[in-house]
């Protein structure tokens, strides 16, 4: 059967999917160089030899696809990205943290419409489900009932947060100033509407914007809501110096962020913490006992922020996940990219830091799993996705590893992290439904949500004065 024609079909009770590499990212970490495997709706029942599954399903499956050799993986997880800041993407290049805070982004999202985050997370989704992600966690927008409505259309998984934050310099003056109460009420409102819904692919999370942002009363209540809903926190923290050196100055601590937050006993195993750059060994300690999950996203961080001490991190046994960040951070928003870039930045900090070359500093196996079974640990997820096994939910990618960047392949894990790039990924399926087909988003249509994006970024941009510098005497 030609994979082209066997992808094209509607839910069906149960579909059989054989002649596959199958990387299963399972605690054993089988791959089956022929393998099978059976999806009834929405999980997967079955997985083994092609041969042995073929014999035993097929003559009970509605379906039945040949893969032709292709990799079957794991859905890929974005543990931190801005959705509503693709329609940005550009306006905040090669300038510092607090400059690109307080000067772009904070005034292109408070001049946001919950149309514009909808325009924003459909093309950001896009984007992701072509780098092959399943799912991703919200970082934190204005419109979450936007960016819900684009998840739902795109069929994607995601963990969606409101920005939060109750004080601070810099804040938009439309905005106004939010008590630590009001923060915590919309957010229950937000889930209240909006948790598990999609078939249960969305979840609604509370979010702390950063510790500059944020009140201790609002941190405190945002821990004890989060236990209250049985759900997560989403948070960057330990960004850039400044950060510690001003949490030092303020709230009386001998380092800084992370230091504070094991103070008041805020960090907790549902805890989400985005960058985490700088920290030092003591704090890595404090995140691995609280069982803080930490995300890792290297191209922003080597943009604006600088060496994460990742290998100490996963050393310690801290759970570290892959992250792309925002566009205006970014421009990228593919983990596969992220993958790469994981694996040689952190070979190249150590050179940078211990002055010797470590060539095993974050070996291909150790990326794949902080791209899956890390990710899905980091969205309190790990019980349905993050691994392709018997009962969890069939979120499942598929890649042409026949192609100039990843012939001849002589490791399958190597390649996928080192020669994979998003143009190898196939389809993808999230929750049993294939949500990309032969490279075409099933949902939308790709040229209208282009057409959209540019208009409304165009309009966003006037509302928000934001001037983009002309550097190469544009005429």
């Amino acid at each position: 059967m030609n994979v082209a024609t066997d992808l094209n079909n509607s839910r069906q009770q149960l579909m059989l999917v054989h002649n596959a590499l199958i990387v299963t990212m399972d605690d054993q970490l089988r791959v089956f160089r022929n393998g099978g495997i059976v999806i009834e709706n929405d999980r997967i029942v079955a997985i083994g030899q092609s041969s042995d599954i073929v014999a035993e399903f097929s003559s009970k499956s509605h379906q039945v696809i040949d893969l032709h050799g292709h990799f079957l993986l794991p859905g890929l997880i974005n543990t931190h990205v801005h959705t509503s800041q693709q329609l940005a993407r550009g306006i905040a290049d090669d300038v510092d943290l607090l400059t690109w805070l307080h000067h772009r982004i904070w005034p292109y999202e408070s001049n946001m419409t919950e149309e514009d985050s909808y325009i924003s997370t459909l093309l950001c989704g896009i984007e992701l489900v072509h780098s092959g992600v399943t799912c991703f966690a919200e970082a934190g927008g204005q419109h979450v009932s936007g960016m819900a409505k684009a998840v739902e259309l795109l069929g994607l998984r995601a963990c969606l947060t409101e920005s939060i934050m109750d004080s601070g310099d810099g804040l938009p003056s439309s905005w106004g100033v939010r008590t630590a109460d009001q923060c915590i009420q919309s957010q229950k409102e937000l889930y209240n509407k909006h948790h598990n819904t999609a078939d249960g692919r969305i979840r609604i999370w509370l979010g702390i914007r950063q510790i500059m942002n944020s009140t201790d009363r609002l941190l405190l209540e945002t821990r004890n809501a989060a236990k209250e809903l049985q759900t997560g926190i989403h948070m960057h923290v330990a960004e850039i110096p400044f950060e510690n050196e001003l949490v030092m100055q303020t709230r009386e601590v001998d380092h800084g962020t992370v230091t504070y937050l094991e103070k008041i006993k805020f960090l907790t195993s549902n805890l989400l913490a985005a960058h985490s750059v700088w920290v030092n060994e003591n704090e890595i300690g404090f995140l691995s006992d609280s069982g803080v999950k930490v995300s890792h996203c290297p191209a922003a961080a080597m943009r604006m922020l600088g060496f994460a001490p990742i290998k100490e991190m996963l050393d310690a046994n801290v759970c570290v996940s892959l992250g792309t960040d925002g566009a205006p951070s970014n421009n990228r928003m593919s983990i596969v990219d992220e993958m790469y870039l994981a694996s040689l930045i952190n070979k190249g900090r150590e050179v940078y830091s211990k002055g010797t070359t470590d060539p095993t500093a974050l070996p291909a196996e150790s990326i794949l799993k902080m791209a899956t079974v890390n990710g899905a640990k980091a969205v309190l997820w790990e019980n349905d996705i993050g691994s392709l096994e018997v009962g969890k939910k069939a979120d499942m990618i598929v890649i042409n590893p026949s192609t100039w960047s990843m012939v001849p392949m002589h490791d399958c894990i190597s390649s996928l992290v080192y020669s994979l790039r998003s143009e190898n990924i196939v389809s993808v399926m999230c929750n049993g439904r294939w949500i990309m087909e032969n490279q075409k988003i099933m949902n939308v249509n790709e040229a209208e949500i282009l057409s959209m994006a540019k208009h409304a970024s165009a309009e966003l941009l006037k509302r928000a004065s934001i001037q983009i510098p002309n550097r190469m005497n544009l005429i």
